[in-house]
């Protein structure tokens, strides 16, 4: 029979089918830019319109929006659903509601929607295993984009059956005829968004697929969903709330997915060889997810190949590295696989002094989730300990100088005492740099004027709810920069070219 599937669009057709909902005054503007960069659309009544780019902000209009031209464009879309979204027949493009308190309509965000071929060679080994897949990362760095091309490339070149629970129509577009991006996938749409749990055992009850794919997995009732489709023998690759594996299992709503926790009294012995508390946190079951993908980036992942091991090292407070992988501008990937510290202490002090594993830090009366934030963001081969017993550098206050509980542990254990003044991330970062010589080659003042800068972005990205652009810096740097920003719940996006590429800090963003 001859392929009669229909042809991807280009995306300057695609581009001109959003562009054609505005008022013609907004068209002519949006024509004379360059669309191949646009993110969004964003009209806002009372506010001139704005077009949104990577880095940039361009005003389409002197004249404020008002309800005239917002009801110009929802005529021309598709209805709004229960989430207040809606969409252009067999595009990818997202138009999102701002209400007031009565339901009329006072803002709009348009957003772009790109089909991106040969996006998942970062993770085409992955799925080919049929092993169910969790990817994990913060809004805007293109997990739902990653969906759309696994799906396609699982139905057209791997001929697996595979059906989308497409609850929102992000992965398949807007309309009853799905878009070509996903290849010979099928899709089942979700009437409400409170359904989408029914209609994943619906699929895999109803269609004997392969493989079902879904986006967002957000409540308990999804993740018994989830579970069940796995239990079924079915390949399961989806998204979740959630930036990190850590974040997930700290969940109550969603640590299911990876296995869940339970709470486990130890006997004295066992408690002993560990080194630990008698009462201590366990994987209570097998994981839905064999495996966990976390996106720092567009072209850069860290994967969890068995989320099992992974989980269990992250209970025992050891931090699971998993492999590190990247792809270059020319399309070459790169891979790091970065061992998990070992799971035991060691039980003597010949045995510590050849420990080779991450350095282990205690904060002495201090906020250990804020330790944690800058050790990630520093990149620091460390990782907290539950007792000053157990670690290689205590971290406490200058007033605890005094403290005769800790001056014994010191005494014991031989472990580092640094003190710093106050209990903050910046006291906490400048005594980790010095401690671990971070960043060679950079200077520690370049250090500190890069920190200054981007925590202060993100306090007016907060505040002002409006983008931040950020100073040019090179790749270390921005690297931890995105880190700071991604800690704060915020967007970071590359902008520009060497040696001018620099971080653009969003107040939000979707896929």
């Amino acid at each position: 029979m001859k392929n009669i599937r229909p042809q991807l669009p280009t995306f300057s057709e695609d581009i001109r089918l959003l562009v054609a909902t505005l008022p013609e005054p907004l068209q002519a503007a949006l024509l004379r830019l360059d669309l191949d960069n646009l993110l969004e659309v964003v009209m806002d009544l009372g506010r001139p319109p704005e077009a949104r780019f990577a880095g940039e902000v361009v005003r389409l209009a002197e004249q404020p929006v008002d309800h005239e031209d917002l009801a110009h464009v929802t005529d021309l879309v598709g209805e709004f659903g229960s989430d207040n979204r809606a969409g252009i027949e067999r595009t990818l493009h997202r138009i999102s509601a701002i209400r007031n308190r009565k339901g009329q309509i006072i803002g709009l965000t348009l957003r772009v929607g790109r089909a991106v071929l040969g996006g998942i060679e970062l993770l085409r080994d992955l799925i080919e295993t049929g092993q169910s897949l969790l990817i994990l990362g913060r809004p805007g760095v293109g997990k739902t984009t990653k969906l759309r091309e696994m799906a396609r490339v699982l139905a057209d070149d791997l001929h697996r059956r595979v059906v989308i629970v497409d609850t929102s129509n992000e992965i398949a577009g807007d309309g009853d005829i799905p878009h070509p991006g996903i290849g010979g996938a099928r899709r089942m749409q979700v009437p409400q968004v409170e359904r989408q749990h029914a209609v994943m055992i619906e699929a895999v009850e109803n269609h004997m697929p392969e493989v079902i794919i879904v986006d967002e997995i957000g409540t308990e009732a999804e993740a018994g969903a989830a579970r069940t489709i796995a239990e079924r023998g079915v390949q399961l690759i989806g998204t979740a709330h959630g930036n990190t594996l850590e974040n997930l299992i700290k969940n109550p709503t969603l640590c299911d997915l990876v296995g869940g926790v339970q709470v486990v009294t130890l006997g004295d012995e066992e408690a002993r060889r560990r080194r630990s508390t008698k009462t201590v946190s366990e994987r209570r079951a097998p994981p839905t997810f064999d495996i966990v993908v976390e996106m720092i980036d567009r072209d850069e992942v860290l994967v969890h190949p068995d989320t099992a091991a992974a989980v269990d090292q992250l209970l025992r407070g050891v931090a699971p590295r998993g492999e590190r992988r990247e792809q270059a501008a020319n399309g070459q990937i790169h891979v790091e696989v970065r061992e998990a510290a070992p799971e035991m202490l060691p039980d003597t002090e010949e045995e510590r002094s050849g420990y080779r594993g991450p350095a282990r830090i205690y904060p002495y009366a201090l906020s250990r989730e804020l330790l944690e934030r800058v050790i990630r963001s520093l990149d620091l081969n460390a990782r907290t300990v539950g007792g000053p017993e157990q670690a290689d550098l205590i971290l406490a206050l200058r007033s605890r100088s005094d403290d005769l509980r800790l001056r014994r542990v010191v005494e014991k254990t031989g472990a580092a005492l640094h003190f710093i003044k106050r209990n903050t991330a910046n006291e906490m970062r400048r005594l980790l740099e010095r401690a671990f010589h971070v960043l060679e080659g950079i200077e520690g003042d370049e250090l500190h004027e890069m920190v200054a800068e981007t925590e202060a972005g993100i306090r007016r990205a907060l505040a002002e709810g409006v983008e931040v652009k950020l100073a040019p810096r090179r790749p270390a740097l921005r690297k931890m920069q995105h880190r700071l920003i991604a800690g704060r719940g915020l967007l970071a996006e590359s902008s520009g070219k060497e040696p001018k590429r620099h971080l653009v800090i969003r107040p939000g963003g979707g896929e």
